[in-house]
């Protein structure tokens, strides 16, 4: 089969289309063509951390069985305007990648080993691409729903050995001056939290960035001056725990509005941008089997994705690239008896998981339990099952990743199968290839298969920044 018949396909190509290709894994530099050179002005660059093919799909599903429509990310495919691809997501010491590697394959071009921020194995410091684009002259940014100075945003942005050096990162960023760096992580900034006692709120703000702590502060900020927006802690609220509080919804802003805002911001430089926007909470909604946390904020990630296709439908110049780093805990909806009404429960969660889990005492009787998980998810559990839950409370020693509590997550989870139909793998990352789509100028010299680190250059030469 020729090239331009696998660029041909539609956007619902069979998975055994994409794979029969291989050899061109690693080769996208080849296939840029010098006509295609500089054609791209700006890039958005969207990542559903942690995002299982069972993710997308079951999103996608709840919002066609609840409002009747498609998600914006397959509407893309469905109507033939982006282009589709698999990705390889290994890092450097492992085929199952972290966030940090994953991030870094994109942001320096080299596979490193999980836990460092592009620093090869041999102590090679690689230089991350929106350094590169902001000293070409573009404006530059990330926003996320987890700390910005996390793994995925730092990626794209700093060069260390540990992803865990939060602290250090946001002392970096300060350095750095990009135009736009909005989520949560507010530990990393304030001097009551920071062992150095450093107030970098106070110092971003002397060195002429502006803060903004609230939604409404974030929707008052001014063009012009670069901003940092921290918000609600150290990480943001998960979208259903977020739309069940009016106070939230007041003060902390979604994706989609931080995205919005960076738009605005970033388009204002006459030589384009590059932005970075991640769903970081999909990635620890799957490390919790938390079902209607990981589906409301991969919507939540959706709502984002509308944001950077209206801009790119207006302003043609614009790379939508629209992925995740690496699959986690691969959920999916599982044939049962009542699989359909089970699935629609969904439909009508109000709160998450860990409201339900974090609401609990061991003091609690079995029936306080069912009437909490029923008022959060219309899910009436059984008294044994109730009574079952209650015992992981006696001996709070639960796995899992962001459960620092060791509430029983993975339990809930298993009960709730029973009701919702969706099961689950594991608790942490898996090593599945993943989906990546192109929407825009550049987009049609994707391959239908390519390795992570292949998408540093591949970005690099859609913008003319090297041939």
């Amino acid at each position: 089969m020729k090239r331009r018949d696998f660029l041909n396909i539609g956007a619902l190509a069979t998975v055994g289309g994409a794979l029969s290709a291989p050899v061109l894994a690693g080769e996208v530099s080849k296939q840029l063509s010098s006509s295609a050179k500089g054609k791209t002005k700006n890039i958005i660059f969207m990542v559903s951390d942690g995002m299982s093919h069972g993710t997308l799909n079951m999103a996608d599903l709840l919002l066609q069985r609840k409002e009747g429509r498609s998600s914006n990310w397959i509407k893309l495919y469905r109507e033939n305007k982006a282009r589709r691809a698999y990705m390889d997501t290994a890092s450097a010491d492992s085929l199952v990648t972290d966030s940090a590697a994953g991030s870094s394959s994109w942001g320096g071009g080299n596979r490193v080993n999980n836990g460092a921020l592009n620093v090869g194995p041999d102590g090679t410091s690689y230089k991350p691409i929106l350094q590169k684009f902001k000293d070409g002259g573009k404006a530059v940014g990330c926003v996320t729903t987890v700390p910005i100075t996390h793994a995925t945003p730092a990626g794209f942005c700093v060069s260390t050995k540990s992803r865990g050096s939060q602290e250090d990162i946001a002392t970096m960023y300060l350095d750095l001056k990009f135009d736009v760096m909005m989520g949560a992580g507010i530990d990393y900034f304030s001097p009551e939290k920071r062992k150095d006692k450093r107030d970098l709120f106070a110092e971003f703000t002397k060195n002429g960035i502006q803060v903004a702590r609230t939604k409404t502060e974030m929707l008052n900020l001014k063009a012009g001056n670069p901003i940092l927006g921290v918000f609600h802690g150290n990480e943001l609220p998960f979208t259903l725990d977020h739309l069940s509080n009016s106070d939230l919804i007041t003060t902390v802003p979604t994706l989609a509005d931080m995205t919005r805002k960076a738009i605005e911001q970033l388009s204002k430089n006459p030589n384009g941008f590059v932005l970075q926007v991640e769903g970081g909470k999909v990635d620890w909604g799957a490390h919790a089997n938390d079902v209607g946390a990981l589906l409301y904020d991969q919507i939540a990630f959706d709502d984002a994705i509308a944001v950077a296709i209206e801009f790119a439908e207006k302003n043609r110049n614009t790379l939508v690239v629209i992925t995740t780093d690496h699959g986690n805990a691969s959920p999916g909806l599982i044939k049962s008896k009542n699989v359909d009404a089970n699935f629609d429960k969904l439909q009508k969660f109000k709160q998450t998981n860990e409201w339900v889990l974090f609401g609990i005492r061991k003091t609690d009787t079995a029936q306080q339990v069912i009437d909490r998980l029923y008022e959060a998810q219309g899910i009436a559990i059984t008294s044994e099952e109730a009574t079952e839950l209650l015992t992981h409370y006696s001996d709070l020693d639960n796995d899992g990743i962001y459960n620092s509590y060791k509430l029983p997550f993975k339990r809930l989870a298993q009960i709730q199968q029973n009701y919702t139909s969706v099961g689950w793998s594991g608790m942490d990352h898996s090593g599945e290839f993943v989906e990546l789509g192109m929407f825009g100028p550049g987009s049609e010299l994707l391959p239908p298969f390519v390795k992570n680190i292949d998408l540093h250059n591949f970005m690099l030469k859609t913008t003319g920044f090297i041939g």
